[in-house]
């Protein structure tokens, strides 16, 4: 059985300001009632496969869990990278683990920030790349192009191999408009898709003859890896020897075991707002509207609303994208350069890059609505019997004001509870922790008062989750 491999490490700066660092674009529902992320472990449904291994980084394991959790997904393995050191590392992490529960595994890598439309095509395409993996080929899946994108890296197709399957006769980096026009009309290019069918060993075998140090650095770290909770954690120092590269890069451009098979299914890797427009509903006059949108004479027009009303008058081929904290105006041919604004924010320290104003944590989230000198007000959701950390803080007083359900309340020495409209006073240093111990979300209002009010003034003394 296939083993799939799930890659969900990226940041989609291109789809700031809904994708931020600490909630990327894979883990929420851009085209459909479920995250990026559910619907590619969705789209195995029907296939006989064994538990998938998804790959994260550290910040984003609780959304990994609590999003295989609400599919019922048992059994699934989720790797913790102690660093991006980009995809060819990453397979190998999950090579060697599928090796180790299985010494006849099959790969099936997939992006989790990936939409592929028609999933019988897609699982017919896998059946027919099967027999080429099991005869050690390294499989690449080409999606045939149907206009001159300049966003997606192509593959040359060679001669006609066994059943599907065309020798690779090479990979192209992203062309320019004239370049992938000129592609489009000798045909025998595709769009890489960044989806690959292998077995474990062969994987690795080729990823030993050209970077024997990967090789070397991913068996180090998984040979002292360790479980905590739901996450393995592969040994951070051995990882972080390993080279950043790419799958492609690091063996594909390289192997003489390269072939690709026609995805016989529509496919986008959704990486920029432009590319979302063309994934999403439109009306008659080509616009697509999420969310609360009022619109008068407008063309080719994207708006994404997340909490307020955008209303727009007689404007074409624009991207309008609310969230609590920022709103993005952009030309639909100049979306792919959204990353730049995200760059500057980085350069500027702020905060707009790195996480919305809504906060997810693995006991609930956090929205901050308010902030000025010495104060800051937040709203907080609680999951039901959920606690944060037991916890104290140098320079800031909090005070908790219960709006629905029950706490249970640690507050130095003393636990108690607190009900609806009743509140409770934490001093500057003094221990304390918060619990839902109801069925109901606890929501409460915290106003936090001090000196310095950062996210890093938290000593974590214990912690059910392991942040400590």
């Amino acid at each position: 059985m296939i083993t799939p491999v799930i890659l969900a490490g990226g940041s989609g700066s291109r789809l700031w300001p809904l994708s931020r660092e600490l909630h990327p674009k894979q883990f929420l529902p851009l085209t459909g009632e479920i995250s990026m992320l559910q619907e590619t472990l969705n789209r195995l449904v029907g296939s006989v496969h064994k538990p998938p291994i998804v790959i994260c980084n550290e910040a984003h394991r609780f959304l990994v869990a609590e999003q295989i959790r609400d599919l019922g997904i048992q059994g699934a393995q989720i790797i913790l990278e102690p660093d991006a050191r980009n995809t060819a590392p990453a397979i190998a992490l999950a090579a060697i683990c599928a090796l180790e529960r299985d010494i006849d595994s099959t790969l099936l890598v997939l992006s989790a920030d990936h939409v592929i439309k028609d999933q019988e095509a897609f699982q017919k395409s896998i059946s027919e790349a099967l027999v080429l993996a099991h005869s050690g080929s390294l499989v690449t899946f080409g999606v045939k192009p149907d206009f001159p994108e300049t966003g997606y890296g192509y593959i040359k197709s060679g001669r006609r191999g066994e059943g599907a399957g065309f020798v690779v006769d090479r990979f192209v980096e992203k062309p320019d408009k004239a370049l992938a026009e000129e592609y489009l009309r000798d045909g025998g290019y595709y769009w890489n898709s960044g989806i690959f069918l292998f077995k474990a060993e062969s994987y690795l075998a080729e990823l030993d003859v050209f970077h024997p140090e990967i090789c070397k650095s991913c068996r180090d770290s998984v040979k002292l890896k360790s479980q905590d909770l739901d996450f393995t954690r592969v040994e951070a120092d051995s990882f972080k020897k390993c080279t950043s590269i790419s799958v492609d890069f690091a063996v594909m451009e390289k192997t003489t075991r390269a072939m690709v098979v026609p995805l016989s299914s529509e496919w986008s890797d959704v990486g920029s707002w432009s590319s979302l427009w063309e994934e999403s509903k439109k009306d008659s006059s080509g616009n697509a509207l999420h969310g609360d949108v009022l619109i008068e004479n407008c063309e080719n027009l994207l708006a994404h609303s997340s909490h307020r009303l955008i209303a727009a008058v007689g404007v074409k081929n624009l991207v309008v994208v609310e969230t609590k904290d920022a709103i993005l105006v952009a030309g639909q041919e100049s979306s792919q350069s959204v990353k730049k604004i995200v760059e500057r924010l980085k350069v500027e320290g702020r905060s707009e890059q790195y996480c919305h104003r809504e906060v997810y944590r693995p006991w609930g989230v956090y929205d901050s609505i308010d902030q000025g000198e010495r104060y800051q007000v937040k709203r907080i959701t609680v999951n039901p019997g959920a606690k944060l950390s037991v916890q104290m803080h140098h320079h800031r007083a909090e005070h908790w004001v219960v709006v629905s359900g029950t706490a249970k309340v640690t507050n130095g020495e003393t636990s108690y509870l607190v009900a609806e409209n009743e509140s409770t006073y934490i001093p500057v240093g003094q221990v304390h922790a918060l619990e839902n111990p109801g069925k109901i979300p606890l929501e409460l209002i915290e106003v936090q008062s001090g000196s310095y009010l950062g996210e890093d003034d938290i000593v974590r003394l214990t912690d059910r989750y392991g942040r400590t």
